[in-house]
Formats: C-alpha cells, structure tokens, sequence
C-alpha cells in the first residue's frame, strides 16, 4: 500500500474524538452517513502495535459496498491516549463503548477485530451485547495456544541506529506478519514503524491465555473467524484453532486464506475482503 493511497483514506475521511483518559480517542469514519437496510456500520479494531492503518487494503472496499466504516486508533495506540486504567486488551472496550454511545448512540455494528482487536471486539461484544449484531475474528491470539516466544521478534527500542533499527522492524514484519517475505516492501515497513513507535501499552500478557475462549462462551451474536493458513501464531495446529472456535455457542465458521500470515487483510486483500463480505452478509 504506497504512502499515497494512506494519504488518500486519511484525505477522505471523517476524523472524530471522544474522551479517553487525558485525552481523546480518535475515530476515523469512511462511507455514507446514513446507514440503509439492514447494513449497520461496520468497526474496524485494529491489532496491538497498530493503528488504523492496518485496515488500508480493506476500507475502500467495504464502502463501495454501502457500508459505514468506523476505525478507530485503539486507546494507548496510533493517535489515541492511554485508557484511564488497564494495560491490556479488557481496557478498551469501556472507552470504545463510551465513545461509540457518543457518536452513534445505540446503534448496533459489525465488529470486525484483528489479533489483538479481536480481543478486544470480543470482550466489548460480551459487556455490550446490544453493541454488536456479529463479531468477526482475523488471527486474534488468547484461545489457549499461544505461548510466550510463540515467534520470537527482535527488541529494537534500545537502538541508536536507525539503520540497525529497520533491520530488527524487518525481521519481526517477516517473522509475525507476514507469509512471504517479498512483502516487507518500503512502505509497508514505513507504516508498521509509523505504528509500533506509537504503541504505549507494552507488555501485554492476555494474548497468552484463553480468555478469548472464555468470552466467546457468552457473546451473544453470531461470531465468524478469518485467518492466514500461514498464521506464525498457528502453524501446525489449525485443527486446534478450529476447534477451539467451534466450542462458541455462536460460532458460524471458520474462512482460512491460503498462502496469507498473520496480518491477512493486507497480505491477501482481495481474497480476504471476499470472506470478509461473506461474513457480513454481502
């Protein structure tokens, strides 16, 4: 995604702010004004050391559906201040929920979270029921498998260099993120460095428990999951993944995109944004 087409999203959209500890979340809003029919808005929750930027190959695509899109910088990441308490994914969704009641009242979305946005959609699907007509998960960890070391990524903030600083933000781009190595292009690495640099909640410890198993026991609406075949979170144990999701009382299916790593929807956005649109119905 070259520099420019970010600059064009951030040109077109809608910028808003709600209150979040010292300071404001920042919310970015794509597509109609009005919603029509049966299409609630949808809500993009990005991962952890992102911003909305990790959505950039699949915005435009779910508005020339007709869909509102609303992506915010998650509290502690990106443009957003840190939550007023907490340091992990089940902080969020008490300011999200506020900010949500702010600017768009009782309106129900389409939850859509990736790896630690996943987390952090089931844990406000699971307080909020009445927020979330459907969640669907891309690559979220927390299902009981994810170990420490997992992948192991190279520390950087230490270094002087910023030379010997890409490199490490190349090596853990590769090791994490993404499948095929020729996709760390310059300005995919530009946009993951404008993101990790700007992550204030570090050492976050849920993604390795199963506390995502245990809220998807009582999240009340229909829940659909996306993942890279690739996963380095989840090589050799889809079958795990699968079943782990199954065990939902509301789960409908599992979409797994072929030769695609952890961060799915941009590595193979076409084909992700076709299981995407299946999963909200279009």
């Amino acid at each position: 995604m070259p520099t420019s087409d970010i600059a064009y999203l951030r040109s077109r959209a809608t910028q808003h702010t709600t209150p979040c500890g010292d300071g404001h979340t920042v919310w970015h809003v794509w597509g109609p004004s009005v919603t029509t029919g049966n299409q609630p808005p949808v809500l993009l929750l990005h991962g952890g050391s992102g911003s909305w930027t990790h959505w950039v190959r699949n915005i435009q695509n779910l508005v020339d559906t007709g869909r509102q899109v609303w992506v915010p910088d998650l509290p502690g990441f990106g443009d957003s201040a840190l939550p007023t308490s907490g340091s992990d994914a089940d902080a969020l969704p008490t300011p999200l929920e506020a900010g949500l009641q702010q600017l768009i009242g009782d309106t129900a979305v389409d939850v859509v979270g990736f790896s630690f946005g996943g987390m952090v959609g089931a844990f406000l699907a699971q307080s909020y029921p009445a927020r979330a007509a459907r969640l669907v998960l891309v690559g979220a960890p927390a299902l009981g498998m994810v170990e420490r070391n997992t992948v192991p990524l190279k520390a950087w903030r230490h270094l002087a260099d910023p030379a010997a600083r890409e490199l490490r933000h190349r090596h853990n781009l590769t090791a994490l993120m993404l499948f095929d190595p020729a996709g760390v292009d310059a300005d995919t690495l530009a946009m993951h460095i404008a993101n990790v640099v700007r992550d204030r909640i570090p050492g976050r410890r849920l993604s390795y428990t199963d506390v995502l198993s245990r809220a998807l026991q009582q999240v009340r609406c229909p829940v659909w999951a996306i993942y890279g075949r690739e996963d380095a979170l989840y090589l050799g144990r889809l079958p795990d993944l699968a079943a782990a999701l199954q065990a939902a009382p509301t789960f409908q299916s599992l979409q797994l995109v072929d030769a695609a790593g952890h961060w799915v929807q941009y590595e193979r956005a076409e084909v992700f944004n076709a299981a995407l649109r299946t999963a909200l119905g279009g």
